[in-house]
């Protein structure tokens, strides 16, 4: 490795410190460290500013919006990324602060593995102007709320053929990764990030027999906004966003991109979901 890129969420209290301890590290063995964000006062001697694309390993110091954020800023140029959670629930994340050095070692070494996780793109016609917007997220694609708490009718197609007229107060299409995320919160199915699927999950439909649908990750899934007395708030991976009104079309398939999560030796996936879930007899 000749440059380690890091994405930090300098508002964490340990942020400073860990990335101190990280650039400390891979300085030390001759890497250059750059940064995506200015970085304290004292850590500048160590770390430059710079894209973090194009890097041969990123570090992503925060949570999983942190870990969102670091696959956003590289684009097409996908690195392995290594999450080191500083709070929360940090599903994405594999390093715990406390045990960051032995960590570093371990990626040092090559004792790591790399989860390769769907990522979704979804470009957004304009039915007044034409205007086309393109987005890609890691975790989901979701879209609703608005100015009133009025339901809107989202016409939802899959390869072409129709599936129904969701009312509802909004629609998410998330990855296996989203899975835990948006989606679940909305009653959706856990999906295990090896799964090559996407879930459309509408968000409170007024119709009960609707349900989340598991589909192919090679479907095209069309979202035409239809009936509604408010522009909708569309969000990618929550970090992105913009309003859509009606006659606006969404188009959702899967992107020639790939995250490229790091996992470690101890990390195993079942045990994480035991442990963030607080699921019964958990040992964890």
């Amino acid at each position: 490795m000749k440059r380690i890129g890091i994405v930090a969420n300098f508002t964490k209290p340990a942020a400073a410190d860990a990335v101190s301890r990280l650039a400390e590290y891979w300085v030390g063995r001759g890497v250059t460290v750059t940064s995506a964000d200015d970085v304290p006062g004292g850590l500048e001697r160590m770390i430059s500013s710079a894209p973090v694309a194009g890097a041969d390993l990123v570090f992503a110091l925060g949570g999983d919006g942190t870990m969102l954020r670091a696959v956003r800023l590289m684009g097409d140029q996908q690195a392995p990324v290594v999450g080191v959670n500083l709070g929360g629930l940090g599903f994405l994340t594999t390093v715990t602060v406390d045990r960051l050095e032995p960590a570093l070692s371990l990626l040092e070494r090559g004792q790591y593995g790399i989860s390769k996780r769907v990522i979704l793109r979804c470009t957004i016609r304009r039915a007044q102007t034409g205007e086309v917007s393109e987005y890609h997220a890691l975790n989901d694609f979701a879209m609703g709320w608005g100015e009133t708490t009025r339901v809107a009718t989202l016409e939802v197609a899959v390869n072409g053929e129709a599936v129904t007229s969701y009312v509802c107060d909004g629609l998410i299409v998330s990855t296996p990764t989203g899975s835990t995320g948006h989606s679940l919160s909305a009653g959706g199915p856990i999906v295990h990030p090896g799964c090559n699927v996407m879930i459309v999950n509408p968000i409170c439909p007024h119709t009960l027999s609707n349900r989340p649908l598991i589909l192919s990750a090679d479907s095209v899934v069309e979202v035409q906004v239809g009936d509604t007395p408010k522009r909708l708030l569309f969000s990618a991976d929550g970090q992105q966003h913009e309003r859509v009104a009606e006659g606006d079309c969404l188009t959702v398939k899967k992107s020639v991109r790939t995250a490229h999560i790091v996992f470690l030796e101890s990390t195993r996936y079942f045990a994480l979901l035991r442990h963030k879930l607080h699921w019964r007899g958990s040992s964890v």
